[in-house]
């Protein structure tokens, strides 16, 4: 059986980066804490990054180069139903949710709410980040049109669905209790049901 190659150090700070910006916050990690998770010193930290704000921007552009293998596709390749796709992905966040006991919560929203106002590059990447998820949504509601109310707001009700998830997140960190966000997909999953049995208004 063959070997996995070693994970080379600009790797190993960025791995190391993502977990702690994860679980303690930006500012909460400090830069002798993630050297020693990475095992990495000083000296090889700026041969790779000029300062700990170019290794946030890093985790942030991988986090949007994953979104649709990591996140997205395998939600989509398990179920067919439009909305079904939908909840699949909501789904997922449960898992993560349950998976950190409730602790840590979604890692984008934590940095969105913790970086610094004036961090405009960083604030810009959390935004396309966002986006993603949101355009990804869109997808489902435009093979969903059909079903929908002629003037519903498709890009609106992609976007309140990135709330609904966000909130549920930060409401089950919160309380400790997966409860919260099970609470907030269930009446998402209402609102979903009045849409589409709403009859469609004639001219």
């Amino acid at each position: 059986m063959m070997s996995k190659p070693p994970i080379s150090t600009r790797d190993r700070l960025i791995a190391s980066a993502r977990y702690l910006f994860w679980e303690r916050g930006f500012a909460g990690t400090s830069m002798s804490e993630l050297l020693a998770h990475a095992e990495v010193n000083s000296g090889s930290f700026y041969h790779f990054f000029d300062s700990k704000e170019a290794l946030l921007r890093e985790v942030l552009e991988g986090y949007l180069r994953l979104l649709r293998p990591m996140v997205i596709d395998p939600a989509f390749s398990s179920v067919e139903e439009p909305v079904g796709r939908i909840f699949a992905i909501l789904a997922g966040y449960r898992e993560r949710i349950l998976g950190t006991d409730c602790r840590y919560g979604c890692p984008l929203g934590r940095l969105a709410l913790e970086i610094d106002p004036e961090n405009a590059p960083a604030h810009t990447l959390i935004a396309q980040n966002f986006q993603g998820w949101i355009e990804a949504v869109r997808e489902c509601l435009d093979d969903m049109k059909p079903s929908l109310p002629p003037e519903t707001d498709l890009d609106s009700l992609a976007t309140y669905v990135l709330v609904v998830m966000e909130g549920g997140v930060m409401l089950s960190r919160s309380y400790r209790s997966v409860e919260l966000f099970d609470r907030a997909i269930a009446q998402l999953r209402e609102h979903f049901r009045l849409l589409v049995s709403t009859p469609a208004r004639r001219p």
